[in-house]
């Protein structure tokens, strides 16, 4: 079976913070907008520690009365369900953008002596695979009784939603993993998915390394493996562009500013454990492992082939599968159409119709270029290649500069290596 059977797209920039930090206010704020930032700080304060310490008594004190409908259960049930994550952060920031308004029919339903709705971020960090902080947006609306305030609801707030993780759709089970050099991952997976849970925390034992062996040491070396248990959890931690069927696992990152890339996780998708078999498991993992070592010298538009094949070869090193195990469509197209005579385009990788291929011959590409050029060369190439858009001539050059071929050459000692395996 191929990666592509499986999916996975290589970087998805996460919806959290791209604007809390542009819009900053020239004149200096008010004495009461001051005192109700701070007011409002404590109180988020106050909510983050009942959810870590699991006090109910504490946490339904924190809610207005007139609170949404679920809103207090569902927040004791995210605090039960956060027992078992290791946990380095985890807390509420007001951001500085620009407040919602309030709509005047809420007003006149909470009749409280003040509501408001700002900008506000979950910050949380797992023990071990994060070394900084992720934020996500949190919706809220927020009513003051007297000199209280109180949570009312985090439903959605003109365009802002409620990011919701893992601790917010079951009982959860973490395993921690040395992974070499006294780094620590961690795979998070649901009480009912046990199972699935241990067998991801036994391959990303030496995933990771292995990761590490091809590419090298700048990069993290530990990882967050999720193994969600429902369509509406994956698509949460992954966005709803990755929701097919056919997806095993995506990489996923916040926005790439400055090292250390923050909020990167593997998500395996609800089906992928009925699906994979040990071979494939392994292969998908160490392929999003590679996307997350690779992130921080990645840029978007990139040519897929290299970005996409190199993580194939990732996934495949090592395991002595053949051409027609790890590439059968590539196998049936040359059979059936001849040798291949140009590089797959960035455009056969997004249609349904020719992905399948396509990742296969990214695939084989990076095998040729390992077998005939080594492995140094391959990781060359890719830290030259992984700028950003570039045209052919672009890449003809940088094919020069690291291989010393040209395209025409490169699809050409391709099309060699693959005649006799085919």
């Amino acid at each position: 079976m191929a990666l592509a059977v499986v999916g996975a797209l290589f970087a998805f920039e996460s919806r959290e913070d791209t604007a809390e930090q542009t819009a900053v206010s020239a004149a200096p704020p008010d004495p009461y907008t001051t005192a109700r930032q701070a007011d409002v700080q404590t109180l988020l304060d106050s909510w983050a520690r009942a959810l870590r310490s699991g006090d109910t008594a504490a946490l339904a004190a924190l809610f207005d009365r007139d609170a949404a409908p679920g809103f207090l259960d569902r927040e004791v049930r995210r605090a039960q369900n956060l027992r078992n994550v290791p946990l380095a952060d985890f807390g509420f920031d007001i951001g500085t953008e620009p407040e919602t308004p309030v709509p005047p029919e809420t007003v006149d339903a909470l009749q409280a002596s003040d509501v408001w709705m700002p900008p506000v971020y979950l910050r949380y960090a797992v023990t071990g695979p994060d070394a900084a902080p992720t934020r996500k947006p949190v919706a809220l609306t927020l009513a003051r009784r007297g000199e209280t305030w109180l949570l009312v609801s985090d439903a959605p707030v003109g365009d802002r939603v409620t990011w919701r993780g893992p601790w917010d759709f079951g009982p959860l089970l973490a395993k921690s993993v040395p992974t070499g050099n006294g780094r620590t991952s961690v795979v998070l997976g649901h009480l009912d998915d046990a199972d699935n849970v241990n067998a991801l925390a036994a391959e990303v034992s030496t995933a990771v390394p292995a990761v590490t062996e091809l590419w090298g040491t700048d990069w993290a070396r530990s990882a967050l493996v999720i193994a969600t248990s429902s369509r509406d959890e994956f698509v949460e931690l992954v966005g709803g562009s990755y929701s097919g069927s056919e997806i095993a696992a995506v990489s996923v990152s916040d926005i790439v500013r400055t090292p250390p890339v923050t909020g990167q996780r593997v998500v395996f998708s609800p089906t992928a454990a009925q699906r994979l078999d040990d071979v494939t498991r392994r292969a998908v993992l160490r392929h999003e492992l590679t996307h997350i070592a690779t992130r921080a010298v990645t840029v978007d538009g990139s040519p897929m082939w290299l970005l996409e094949g190199f993580a194939d070869y990732s996934g495949y090193r090592g395991t002595g599968l053949s051409l027609g195990r790890i590439a059968p469509t590539l196998v049936a197209e040359v059979d059936a159409f001849g040798l291949p005579v140009a590089l797959p385009s960035d455009a056969d990788f997004a249609a349904s119709a020719t992905a399948r291929l396509a990742y296969e011959q990214g695939w084989a590409v990076c095998a040729y270029v390992a077998a005939e050029f080594g492995e140094p060369a391959l990781v060359a190439l890719y830290r030259a290649l992984a700028r950003g858009p570039i045209d052919e001539a672009g890449v003809d050059r940088v094919l020069r500069e690291v291989l010393g071929i040209g395209t025409a050459d490169l699809v050409r000692g391709w099309s060699e290596w693959l005649q006799p395996q085919t």
